[in-house]
């Protein structure tokens, strides 16, 4: 099933101000487990991490940046 230009919109306003922050204070509490490794590994997983999270939610941000396409092209 398709989500339509305006639910992904309003999918993917949920996940940025909603998910993403959840996400955030779990990779912290996750990564906090262990004992704190160097710097540059921590850096690493937490862009690794970063990428992660938007992977299962890739169909909802494409195209969301661009012009509505169900929209009406009347006005030009």
């Amino acid at each position: 099933m398709a989500l339509s230009y305006k639910s992904r919109r309003r999918w993917s306003l949920i996940i940025l101000l909603v998910g993403l922050p959840l996400y955030i204070v779990a990779a912290v509490n996750i990564v906090s487990w262990f004992d704190r490794p160097p710097i540059w590994v921590e850096f690493a997983i937490y862009v690794a991490l970063g990428f992660v999270w938007v992977l299962p939610f890739k169909f909802v941000f494409k195209g969301v940046g661009q012009a509505d396409p169900d929209a009406d092209q009347s006005d030009e």
